[in-house]
């Protein structure tokens, strides 16, 4: 292990590697409830919108987080960690499921082409050029937008915020004293404010691991405030959770995910009978155009950041084997999207092994070790609450909102185009409406400004793509 990973070499011991491997698995081991709640539950509700069960998405989760770790640790040597990335899967269920339309299957489908093109552009070097393209004003507020949607939807999901006839959104009533609220509707959503403060303090207090140790510690606090002040608590809100069995979540996983892109995810002759095939086409494009380039500027960024913390860029300030990185997780999002996940992307939380002193791949080797054990363990795992997940959410969210920071805001121009870019993704409900207005804003801006010349020919086709999008589809 020490010469294929050159563990020495690069200043690090063996065990070192393992425990930075493990802290990452701690760090991101969230992702395997949140994502299965997400696809399973998408309003927290019981609504089974796209019609695949928790442990389907819980198994397939895993397993896509063990290849893509796996893959990334062995091809760039790299300490860094993927799985079904937040964001990607928000905009997954809840912009092209809910809000166009398909099917869970057809959205796997997106996702897979989503992968091949990141392959093709990486190897043919095409992947810079797109790059280039994307103004910076953009590129820092894409993040920060993603953000604030996750962190709107984890509000959603607990209860806290919810749909108002005259204003579209309002806060939850506390208010226990009037008879119209009761503590069985309250507490959940106190539970996840409290998970909220507690993950933020841990993390202040630099304690590893503390998205997960706090959605744990908010369902362990949720069934004991259940079961103490709640009458019928069991019968509604555990018992029906404990009827799941370990075998159940691996044949749903064979029977409802698992090469779900290939039996019937070409199939869209419900949209096209619905939209029309213009629509089709356009739909098509500029949605599998918003899945790459969310997926390769997270990606982008995390690597930077990452190795960036842990002072491996090399001496030209580059990511070193970053090639074989982009590539690695080009592949790992095809294996997603067979096994039934949206997007696989690198962790940011990465970030938490490198801190740990992680430098190699054998730090990825560990962390996809932790990930196939968990792979085991669905029917614990849908044990925690919505209310627990939710704070997980809100609290991704607000590490993802800290990219608002690299916004210029003293130059009206940048500003009017990183406003538009994060603002409209919440409040539009679409991610990729966020990225559409934002380029077509940078745009206007440079040609109102007289700087028309500074537009490349890349910004201008995907603007028009995205605007055609809108003017053909909405």
């Amino acid at each position: 292990m020490d010469r294929f990973f050159h563990v020495t070499e690069k200043g690090s011991t063996i065990r070192t590697e393992i425990m930075a491997g493990i802290t990452t698995f701690m760090a991101m081991a969230y992702i395997l409830m949140v994502n299965a709640g997400m696809f399973s539950n998408p309003f927290g509700d019981g609504t089974d919108v796209l019609g695949v069960s928790y442990g389907a998405i819980y198994v397939a989760t895993a397993i896509s987080a063990v290849v893509g770790t796996l893959l990334i640790g062995l091809l760039s040597n790299l300490p860094l960690a993927q799985a079904s990335g937040m964001g990607l899967n928000a905009y997954f269920v809840y912009t092209v499921c809910v809000g166009l339309g398909l099917s869970y299957a057809n959205a796997l489908v997106l996702v897979l082409f989503d992968g091949i093109i990141f392959v093709l552009l990486t190897v043919t070097g095409l992947r810079k050029i797109i790059f280039d393209s994307i103004p910076h004003e953009v590129k820092v507020a894409i993040s920060a937008g993603i953000g604030l949607f996750i962190a709107f939807i984890g509000l959603q999901n607990a209860g806290i915020v919810v749909n108002d006839a005259s204003t579209c959104v309002n806060l939850h009533s506390f208010n226990v004293f009037t008879g119209e609220q009761t503590w069985a509707t309250i507490f959940p959503m106190l539970i996840t404010l409290i998970a909220v403060f507690a993950i933020g303090a841990m993390s202040k207090k630099k304690v590893r691991g503390a998205v997960l140790w706090g959605i744990l510690g908010a369902a362990v606090l949720y069934y004991a405030i259940g079961l103490i002040t709640v009458p019928g608590f069991y019968a509604s809100a555990v018992a029906p959770n404990l009827t799941s069995d370990f075998f159940g979540a691996f044949r749903d996983f064979g029977t409802q995910a698992f090469a779900a892109v290939f039996k019937s995810g070409f199939d869209f002759s419900a949209f096209i009978a619905a939209n029309g095939t213009g629509a089709f086409v356009v739909m098509l494009l500029t949605t599998m155009l918003a899945f790459c380039m969310v997926d390769m500027f997270d990606t982008l960024g995390t690597l930077y950041g990452a190795c960036s913390a842990g002072n491996m860029l090399d001496k030209d300030g580059n990511v070193p084997n970053m090639d074989r990185a982009m590539l690695a997780d080009a592949c790992a999002t095809c294996a997603g999207a067979v096994c039934g996940t949206s997007t696989v992307t690198t962790f940011v939380e990465s970030s938490a092994g490198v801190a740990e002193g992680g430098r190699t791949g054998l730090a990825s080797m560990a962390t996809a070790v932790m990930f196939f054990i968990a792979m085991f363990l669905s029917p614990v795992a849908q044990l925690i609450p919505t209310y627990a997940c939710a704070a997980a959410l809100i609290y991704v969210g607000v590490l993802m909102m800290s990219n608002v920071r690299n916004i210029n805001w003293d130059d009206p121009a940048a500003a009017v185009t990183g406003f538009v870019t994060v603002a409209f993704m919440p409040l539009t409900y679409n991610i990729s409406y966020g990225i559409a207005f934002g380029l077509i804003s940078y745009v206007f801006v440079k040609i109102f400004t007289g700087k028309i010349k500074e537009i490349n020919v890349g910004t201008w086709i995907i603007s028009i793509l995205f605007a055609l999008m809108f003017f053909l589809t909405r």
